[in-house]
């Protein structure tokens, strides 16, 4: 599966620990910045990643910044994104199996680095239940 990442500065930390995660485990992953904790702005790096995503060339996209909220709100502004915001396994699992998320947000500031390694984890391993009710759901977002 191929992966693209990308973190503001109030990310970048848990960003690190999660490329390092993702390539340990034979992920294809490309980062898109930032490469630094100097401060900057997080909807650059949320659009493209998100990009990246919709054009089919990376499967899934992650996103973290200091909550996970600012990086959410910005790639759900591109029109094929469902970005989600997790900050639990039981939501990573459920928003892949009934949203088709194609995005994972987390906040570095919000939940311990060992909970965001076990949400990734979860969240790459759940599939699309693939249920009509679910992609009828997804439909309508589309609209």
């Amino acid at each position: 599966m191929r992966i693209a990442i990308g973190s503001d500065h109030g990310g970048y930390e848990y960003k690190q620990e999660i490329l390092k995660y993702l390539e340990e485990r034979d992920y294809e992953v490309k980062d898109f910045g930032t490469y630094s904790k100097e401060s900057c702005d997080y909807p650059v790096i949320a659009k493209a990643v998100a990009k990246a995503v919709v054009s089919g060339e990376y499967e899934r996209g992650i996103l973290i910044c200091g909550t996970g909220i600012g990086m959410s709100i910005a790639a759900n502004k591109v029109r094929g994104i469902r970005a989600a915001l997790c900050s639990d396994t039981f939501s990573a699992h459920a928003t892949r199996e009934h949203n088709n998320s194609n995005i994972l947000c987390l906040g570095q500031r919000a939940i311990g680095d060992k909970l965001a390694l076990d949400i990734v984890d979860v969240w790459l391993k759940t599939e699309f239940s693939g249920d009509s009710r679910h992609q009828r759901r997804i439909d309508m977002i589309e609209e």
